[in-house]
């Protein structure tokens, strides 16, 4: 599906790429959110992969590698900036989408892991996945009253040493639903197919970063798994059965009153 531009305010649109599931919907949403590196080939292929499960995915492309260290700067701060803005106009043009079911779940790589996890308390998405995403040091405070939460790290990533176990335990003091798991033979961006050129890449690969399959499939599992919970309708109890018959009850009364007169 070719890129797409979304009005997000009278004087601003927001490009991404919409992924849409076989069939007839509604579906829930899931908006994804990517990497520095921006909106790549492998976000799209991530999008498509939610379609293929169901979900309408849409990704915008929040920030230029000319804005980077301007998003990396809001969330860190942990204060609402531009992109935050722009993430919450996606979720809402996706949401009033006629094929969408209205439940929409956000999903963050990296950088845009970060702003998955700024966005969860905001009361907009239904569930977020946070994968190698910067957890704030008063996470307890900026994540109250944050929707259920899925976060997924690599136990090599030097960088965000500390913060699976930060998240969990602040996460678990806020009584909020959450999947933290930290998959010790991971680095960064093990969920990510990197395509950089061939000196980068062998920088990144030195540094323990990249794809690590055995994890990505477990995180990916999980994430599916948590999302089915939270951003598909839930059934209607049915009626218990009882096995028996109208009127079973009224004779079977009958019978024993029957059997005890003298």
């Amino acid at each position: 599906m070719p890129d797409i531009s979304v009005t997000a305010t009278i004087d601003e649109s927001i490009g991404g790429y919409l992924a849409t599931p076989p069939g007839a919907g509604p579906w829930p949403g899931v908006v994804v959110l990517p990497e520095a590196f921006g909106l790549t080939d492998d976000i799209r292929g991530i999008a498509d992969r939610f379609a293929a499960e169901g979900y309408l995915a849409f990704a915008p492309a929040l920030y230029s590698l000319r804005c980077v260290r301007r998003a990396f700067s809001e969330v860190t701060s942990g204060r609402r900036g531009p992109v935050g803005a722009r993430i919450d106009a996606s979720r809402s043009w996706l949401a009033a989408r006629a094929d969408c079911s209205g439940r929409v779940g956000v999903i963050g790589f990296c950088l845009g892991g970060g702003f998955a996890l700024l966005a969860a308390p905001r009361d907009v998405f239904d569930a977020a996945a946070v994968n190698y995403g910067a957890v704030p040091e008063n996470a307890a405070e900026v994540l109250r009253g944050s929707c259920p939460v899925v976060a997924s790290y690599g136990g090599k990533d030097r960088a965000l040493r500390g913060h699976a176990r930060r998240l969990d335990e602040a996460l678990e003091s806020l009584e909020v639903p959450h999947d933290v798991r930290e998959y010790p033979s991971a680095g960064h961006s093990f969920l990510n197919h990197l395509k950089l050129p061939g000196p980068a890449l062998s920088v990144v690969e030195r540094l323990g970063l990249g794809y690590e399959p055995e994890a990505a499939e477990d995180a990916w599992e999980r994430i599916l798994a948590f999302f089915a919970t939270y951003l598909r309708p839930r059934p209607a109890p049915s009626a218990p059965a009882t096995g028996e018959e109208p009127g079973d009850d009224g004779d079977d009364q009958q019978t024993d009153q029957q059997g005890t007169q003298p």
